[in-house]
Parts: C-alpha cells; sequence; structure tokens
C-alpha cells in the first residue's frame, strides 16, 4: 500500500486484459491442482470417504483464502465464469473482457488437473469419473450457486472479508450439498479430467452447468435487491444488461475487503497543510 492511499484504493491496479485474465488463469490453475491434489491425498492416506473429504474440504478453504487475498489486485475475485457473467451483466465487464476471463478460468483449471497428476504421478486423460447426475445434485449446484453469490455480494456490501467469506462457504458446501458445491463451470470442466476422488462424469455436466446457469439467474437480481438499493424491476433488467449504469469510481471485481480496510476508515483524516482554520482571515 502506497503512502496516503487505502488498502481499497489500491485493491485493483489499472486493468489489462491479458495480465487479469492471466491472473484468472493462475489462480484456477492452482485452485484445480488443490482441489483434485487434496482428494487424492485424502484417498492415499485413508479408505474412508468421509475423512478423505474432510482433508479435501480444508485444503479448498485454506487455498480459496490464500488465492482470492494474495491475486485479487490482479483479477480481482474472479476464477469463477459465473461470478465473471454477473459483472458482464451489470456492465462492469466488455463481452471481450468476460470472454478472456472464461477462457483462462477454463484452460487454468485443466492445467490444474494436469499438475495434480504429476505431483501424484497418475494418468492423465482418464475421462471416467464420477456420475453427478442426479436430480438432486442438480439442485443442489443451483442452492450452491445462489448461496456463493449471495455470500460474495454480501461480503462486499458488509466490507467484510470476501477471501475468508468464499473460502467457509465453500467449506460448508461441501458438507450441506449433495453435489460438494462446484458452483463454477471451471473447476466442473477441470474435475472432468480425472478419474480420483474428486472427479465427475463428463456425462454429469448438464445438470452441473444447468444447475449453475439457474443459481446465476436466480441469484444475480436477489442480490442487487437486496444489497444494491435495486428496485425489483431493476434488478431483474440486469440480466439483460439492461439495469443502472455501475456507479462511477466502483471496481468491476468484487473487492477482497479485510480488516484493515475497516481499521483505515477509522482513522482520521489530516487536513491539508494549506487549509486555514480561519475562514474569516
Amino acid at each position: 500500500i502506497g503512502r496516503g492511499s487505502t488498502a481499497r484504493d489500491e485493491y485493483v491496479r489499472p486493468e489489462e486484459p491479458a495480465s487479469t485474465a492471466g491472473g484468472g488463469a493462475v489462480r484456477d490453475d492452482v485452485f484445480g491442482g488443490d482441489d483434485i491434489g487434496s482428494g487424492m491425498m485424502g484417498d492415499n492416506l485413508s479408505p474412508d470417504d468421509g475423512v478423505a473429504l474432510l482433508g479435501n474440504t480444508l485444503a479448498t478453504w485454506g487455498i480459496l483464502y490464500v488465492l482470492i487475498t494474495a491475486l485479487g489486485p490482479i483479477s480481482g475475485a474472479h476464477f469463477n465464469p459465473v461470478v465473471s457473467a454477473t459483472a458482464f451483466l451489470k456492465r462492469e465487464f466488455s463481452f471481450l473482457k468476460f470472454a478472456l476471463f472464461c477462457c483462462a478460468q477454463g484452460g487454468g483449471g485443466v492445467v490444474g488437473a494436469y499438475v495434480a497428476h504429476g505431483m501424484f504421478m497418475k494418468r492423465n486423460g482418464e475421462f471416467d469419473g464420477k456420475d453427478r447426475d442426479t436430480d438432486g445434485e442438480f439442485f443442489a449446484e443451483f442452492v450452491a450457486t445462489v448461496g456463493l453469490l449471495s455470500c460474495i455480494f454480501g461480503f462486499v456490501a458488509a466490507k467484510a472479508d470476501v477471501g475468508m467469506g468464499v473460502g467457509l462457504y465453500i467449506t460448508a458446501g461441501y458438507w450441506y450439498t449433495s453435489s460438494t458445491s462446484f458452483a463454477n463451470p471451471a473447476v466442473t470442466i477441470a474435475r472432468s479430467f480425472t478419474d480420483t476422488f474428486a472427479s465427475i462424469a463428463p456425462k454429469s455436466f448438464q445438470a452441473y452447468f444447468l444447475g449453475q446457469l439457474l443459481g446465476l439467474v436466480f441469484a444475480l437480481p436477489a442480490t442487487e435487491w437486496l444489497f444494491a438499493d435495486r428496485t425489483p424491476l431493476e434488478a431483474l433488467a440486469t440480466l439483460v444488461r439492461m439495469g443502472p449504469p455501475p456507479v462511477a469510481g466502483t471496481k468491476a471485481e468484487p473487492a477482497v475487503v479485510s480488516s484493515n480496510d475497516r481499521a483505515l476508515d477509522d482513522v482520521p483524516q489530516k487536513r491539508p497543510d494549506h487549509e486555514d482554520d480561519d475562514p474569516d482571515v
């Protein structure tokens, strides 16, 4: 943080599509590797699926917090096409930037799957994952996506720590949803590139993608109404990019706000040296 600035001022540097999309790719690469790799480790260490899932969950919580906090200044909180879609629909992203992010997110996740396979000396390209195409898992992805977007925009509105909030939400989602809370199309694709503990069969894409899409359609106007003071009609118009324009000076990315930001808000601001105390002189 530079002298005379705040954490919030410095959160997003001047944007260049290549660098911001690159940040999203790096993030999905690491997250995909963590998600699949921690599942492999849990499976290696215990024959009990519950123990393996617990290890998978804790590793995911940790890496989400680290990645959102560390790479937020480069690409914001975007390693999920669903989150990027909200920025596009709210007219905070151009279509080009949205497309670049989606490509980077998907590609980064696939690279992460290959990295995990390399570390655990597993054969790559085994598209024989778990069948996850029940009606319950479809509905669970809807619920997980609504909850994730509500968490992100609720924490932003509260100026709370989004990295910690998302990490905790996904940790809970692993256990309270039957789908283990993917809520991310890029992660869904990446996890089809393995046949290990965290895998998903490509034939299950339809259920997961549809659940995630419907979750976006429901959650975006709901969060605009709840957290952005939009009228119901204005909130619904966001779905077709016809909502009110973004407020000048706001960031396109859901910012990672920490306790330091709130502390800075409470610090009395020093008046400029040239400002005279007596207006009559």
